[in-house]
């Protein structure tokens, strides 16, 4: 199965991700019809694990949104195992080197251009008898989070790696490790001018830059400023949000 992430980036388009921290089959489901062009579990930060991941992927199936998953680290037991059951994006947090990068991209890839160890056990599915570890290694991406001062310092090194397909910015942490306010959504004019270098040295590389937001507006606005992956908060968040409005809204 193509991976329409890929194809999006390679038309020049941006991709509206959904974030999934509920591990739930019949929400994802839900949340997944929503017209999302992929939707992310997210088991650093959610309350995901391996099985509610499998279940997840099962719920967003039907809506033919690009399966991805944010692994907790960057480790080959894990990574292995969330794309054997289907993940077609693998996003792993506090990237800050081009060796920890290397180390990604060989997790994620079958030999000769990684270690992967062959066994796709709900993966293969997606493609015809046979087929899934011929097309694995073009279709999977792999996107490493950019969020700390020594990812930037190393910004370019990590970038020259090759099999990296995109970024993927944390802003929180970003703004952390600066000594700034953690937040999502930032005016700040230092974080906003790591922004735009973090824009000019992925266009340079036909690389995709992406970055997690807190609003639609927000992620509207990093659109235009080139960002081609954009993440709104999270289904939690979401619901949340709707929900206090409605309340408000009947109490007038």
């Amino acid at each position: 199965m193509a991976n329409a992430v890929k194809e999006a980036w390679k038309d020049g388009r941006a991709v509206v991700n959904g974030w999934l921290a509920i591990p739930n089959a019949f929400s994802a489901e839900m949340y997944s019809k929503c017209g999302w062009d992929s939707v992310t579990v997210d088991m650093q930060h959610g309350v995901q694990d391996y099985l509610s991941c499998v279940s997840c992927f099962q719920g967003i199936q039907p809506s033919g949104a690009v399966p991805m998953v944010r692994v907790p680290w960057n480790e080959p037991g894990i990574v292995g195992k969330v794309l054997d059951a289907g993940a077609y994006g693998v996003i792993c947090p506090m990237v800050n080197t081009a060796e920890e990068a290397r180390a990604l991209v060989q997790y994620c890839k079958y030999p000769p251009a990684g270690t992967r160890s062959n066994g796709p056990i709900r993966a293969g599915a997606y493609g015809s008898s046979g087929n899934y570890q011929k097309t694995a290694n073009d279709e999977i991406l792999v996107i490493p989070m950019i969020e700390t001062r020594t990812a930037i310092e190393n910004i370019e090194e990590i970038l020259d790696v090759p099999g990296i397909d995109g970024i993927y910015v944390g802003p929180s942490d970003l703004s952390f490790s600066y000594g700034l306010e953690p937040k999502l959504d930032v005016e700040d004019p230092f974080i906003l001018g790591i922004y735009d270098k973090l824009l000019a040295e992925t266009s340079k590389r036909g690389i995709a830059a992406g970055l997690h937001n807190g609003t639609a507006a927000y992620a509207n606005k990093m659109i235009r400023k080139g960002f081609k992956l954009v993440t709104i908060a999270n289904e939690v968040g979401l619901m949340v949000a709707a929900a206090k409005a409605a309340v408000a809204e009947a109490r007038g």
